[in-house]
């Protein structure tokens, strides 16, 4: 039985983590004025679940575990159980588009409650891949950094930054139209795909670019508008490449310092599939989550954690494989 949570949550970290998050964001939501309706939907974004489990399945156990046992494995599972819990009867999905799943899931939820489908959703990023295997398969692939400290290899927009820190976690929120007291309000945001290669981002950055404009037309406002980029930043060169690009070309023309990287691929804790999700959990009022400034970079970097005085963020996350996606958030009102 793996350490933490609660065991009724299931056998896992990757479902304790889960319904732990979304149970919080529940409790949470209800603090600030929220009454569930009659349609509530659950959100999952995820890139790869219940690994511990998987690898139990095959390597220790050859397959042979009871009915129980194998259902657990079901991505299915930890929603249904959690949907139980709270007697919600809205739909319930999982989003995976790499790391690009936390804006999907946050997109999607936006669209379910513009179409009328639900009347809220509960919406939860989960990553707790960090095995040993993953690790190494990702570090292969050029873009992990396992070898020095966090700060001196990942330092997204800098010079000599090598890749991210894999880490774990699981980030809940509520969508709804019916919260009185709200961190912050969703206008819109845009996804596309490269079409291009199963990890690199196309040279040209059209799409992505694109990506960003669409974003900022779907959600009503021009780029000069965002006073913060929230940037996915994995401090690898091909994308500080593209993101400082749409930065400059889309969303920063008059903003120095527009260019907010949350760098927690530098810090303990950014998953894959949670990112995105976990960057956007901090009330718009409190200050950016930048990580200090290691080397030459970018002018626009913020130094540290920033005051933020408000307006619009524009939050950008690029997935492997093609994914690109942008949101645009405001203060509530």
């Amino acid at each position: 039985m793996p350490d933490g949570g609660d065991p009724a949550d299931g056998p896992s970290r990757f479902a304790r983590a889960m319904r732990s998050a979304a149970r919080e964001a529940i409790a949470d939501a209800g603090e600030r004025g929220w009454e569930p309706g009659r349609r509530v939907g659950l959100l999952h974004a995820v890139v790869l679940g219940e690994v511990d489990l998987w690898r139990e399945f095959y390597q220790s156990r050859g397959g042979q575990v009871s009915v129980r046992e194998y259902l657990a494995l079901m991505p299915s599972t930890p929603m249904s159980t959690f949907m139980k819990e709270f007697g919600f009867h809205g739909p319930a999905m999982n989003v995976s588009a790499m790391c690009a799943s936390g804006n999907a899931g946050m997109l999607t939820a936006k669209a379910w409650l513009d179409a009328g489908i639900v009347d809220d959703v509960i919406f939860v990023a989960t990553d707790l891949s960090a095995s040993p295997e993953n690790v190494l398969h990702f570090e292969r692939l050029g873009v992990v950094v396992t070898d020095a400290d966090p700060l001196d290899a990942c330092r997204p927009f800098q010079e000599g930054s090598r890749g991210f820190v894999m880490g774990e976690a699981s980030v809940g929120m509520v969508l709804s139209r019916g919260l009185p007291d709200a961190y912050a309000r969703v206008l819109g945001g845009a996804m596309s795909h490269d079409a291009h290669h199963v990890t690199s981002i196309e040279p040209n950055l059209a799409e992505v670019t694109r990506c960003v404009r669409d974003a900022l037309d779907n959600a009503g406002v021009a780029g000069g508008d965002i006073r913060y980029l929230n940037a996915h930043g994995p401090g690898t060169a091909q994308c500080d490449r593209a993101e400082a690009r749409f930065c400059a070309e889309t969303a920063g023309r008059g903003h120095r310092d527009l260019l907010g990287e949350a760098a927690r691929r530098a810090l303990p804790g950014g998953g894959v599939g949670g990112r995105g999700g976990g960057h956007r959990a901090g009330p718009p009022a409190r200050p950016r989550p930048a990580a200090p400034r290691q080397a030459a970079g970018d002018p626009r970097l913020l130094d540290g954690p920033t005051p933020f005085d408000g307006g619009l963020t524009l939050k950008s996350s690029i997935g492997m494989g093609g994914h690109n996606s942008a949101v645009v958030l405001a203060p509530p009102r």
